[in-house]
């Protein structure tokens, strides 16, 4: 007989609270992220005398800066939710990005889930009743409480404990 595998519960998943949280402070991140790497290549290229890509930094086009921006959030999304499985926004919240069985995404998953979060109005996927976005489920993420995560990880490898009383 084939045991039972964990998969990933509403009860677990982050709050759609959570999620709009995690949104203000990652564009936070990512707006500070965008400035100070701007000013470190200013400052290197004026430490150097090596104008040139200062230079180019400080008379960027509309386009540029729109490209510039994007590859800062591609980077931020994926090298923190590769590494940690979560952005800084997700630690301050205690949330946590996993595949359905409660593991680690692989880095595919991430790249998916990172390049999804491109397509336009993918931020009006929220508006349903469950806390999932198009970069969720189309990467096979889930965004979910690292709490009530091992919580019910610890029930379902130990379900003769659940209910008893916790002290």
């Amino acid at each position: 007989m084939k045991s039972k595998e964990f998969t990933i519960t509403e009860n677990v998943l982050a709050s759609q609270g959570q999620r709009f949280t995690n949104l203000i402070i990652d564009s936070l991140f990512i707006y500070i992220l965008i400035l100070s790497t701007g000013t470190t290549i200013v400052l290197i290229g004026e430490a150097t005398n090596n104008f040139t890509v200062s230079s180019w930094v400080e008379n960027m086009n509309f386009v540029e800066i729109i490209a510039y921006g994007l590859l800062i959030l591609f980077l931020y999304y994926f090298l923190t939710e590769v590494y940690f499985s979560r952005t800084l926004a997700k630690l301050i919240t205690r949330t946590v990005v996993v595949k359905k069985d409660g593991a680690k995404p692989t880095v595919k998953m991430i790249l998916i889930r990172t390049l999804s979060r491109f397509i336009i109005f993918e931020a009006l996927s929220y508006l349903g009743e469950i806390s999932r976005g198009w970069h969720d489920s189309l990467s096979g993420t889930y965004v979910v409480s690292r709490k009530k995560l091992a919580k019910s990880i610890h029930y379902f490898q130990h379900p003769e404990e659940f209910g008893r009383a916790e002290g």
